[in-house]
């Protein structure tokens, strides 16, 4: 129905809670991609080696800024990776900047470039590290999903929610909690539970697909490289959940792409690297999703409202038309010295394109 009511619509400019954008050819590749529409977005500290300090985040941070486009407006939201080294004077070095904006658990071994996280068996012992963040109002992002080797990779984020989640809520209540690109009924619903400062972001692939697209998509068998990220794609039901609570309303959810580009050749490759490149259409995803829901009156608040309330961000002034045109996704981008970079929906259709007023 809303499908031949709603020709075109214009909301406030989205911000994203999770970006990935490298460093070197690859960031200068990437970064005019979130610019195009975004305007803030929180980058992920992952690197190598990784953005530990205040003086590494205010480095990285100078980087991203040399490869905005002139005269576009976007600003790099930094964070630090935490470790077991981390302290509350680290903590409040980065509260007294005005951009380091959070602090990233990655537990070691969850993801890319995750070994020198803390490992989810420790985290007793950077509670002061983590009650300094209460303190100073410094959000805990953290990669919800347990590295014990013996649970499955689909149960990692569930047993996650019950080992390490609500024990840190009961430790430190007051700290806010962002759960990072929830994937299941498990993490959704105990964010719902959970008190006002615990919150969480959701992708565009883990609103789009379920798990069968990683073995078959668009009608066609075989295994599909591009599909595969970590957190791993879940079973419908959960994917399911997670559109019911994105297109709700809920304050607690809100846009977090976990854009994460990849040489093809990695992705391609006998031992492929997780992560989706959505960077280029993820508006457009978000506004497919919310439009199959019956849901497009609850874009704006989920893309450019709810994440700024939460982090205590003013709402962004620049609006984006978004447009009825279909559009088809490029196949390939490459980097400046030739790396060739592919799309999530490399070659398909898209029904809506975005712009900024």
């Amino acid at each position: 129905q809303l499908l031949t009511v709603v020709a075109d619509m214009e909301i406030t400019a989205p911000d994203d809670f999770h970006l990935h954008v490298r460093d070197g050819e690859m960031m200068k590749m990437v970064v005019p991609h979130s610019c195009r529409i975004f305007q803030r977005a929180i980058i992920m500290p992952n690197l190598v080696p990784p953005v530990v300090s205040v003086e590494d985040a205010g480095k990285y941070r100078e980087r991203i800024q040399a490869a905005i486009p002139p005269g576009v407006n976007f600003e790099p939201m930094m964070t630090l990776y935490l470790t077991g080294s981390t302290t509350p004077d680290d903590i409040r070095a980065a509260a007294a900047t005005d951009f380091v904006k959070a602090v990233k658990w990655y537990p070691a071994g969850a993801t890319t470039n995750s070994d020198a996280g803390l490992p989810e068996t420790k985290a007793d012992s950077v509670l002061p590290t983590l009650k300094a963040m209460a303190e100073v109002g410094l959000p805990l992002l953290c990669h919800g999903e347990s590295t014990d080797p013996a649970v499955d990779v689909f149960d990692r984020e569930a047993v996650w929610v019950e080992r390490v989640l609500k024990p840190l809520i009961q430790a430190v209540p007051d700290l806010k909690i962002v759960m990072e690109h929830i994937t299941t009924k498990q993490g959704a619903e105990a964010v719902l539970a959970a008190p006002k400062n615990v919150a969480a972001t959701i992708t565009v692939q883990h609103l789009m697909l379920n798990r069968n697209a990683l073995f078959s998509y668009g009608g066609k068998g075989g295994l599909r490289p591009h599909h595969w990220c970590l957190p791993i794609l879940k079973r419908e039901e959960h994917r399911a959940k997670l559109v019911e609570v994105a297109t709700s309303g809920n304050p607690k959810f809100f846009a977090g792409t976990d854009s994460a580009p990849h040489p093809t050749t990695a992705k391609e490759s006998a031992c492929g690297c997780a992560g989706c490149f959505t960077a280029s259409t993820a508006l457009e995803c978000y506004a497919e999703v919310f439009e199959d829901a019956g849901a497009l009156e609850k874009l704006e608040a989920f893309v450019a409202h709810n994440g700024a309330d939460f982090y205590g961000l003013p709402r962004n002034s620049a609006k984006v038309k978004l447009e009825r045109k279909v559009t088809t996704v490029t196949t390939q981008l490459s980097t400046a010295d030739g790396i060739a970079v592919t799309p999530f929906r490399a070659g398909e259709q898209m029904r809506w394109t975005a712009s900024l007023v």
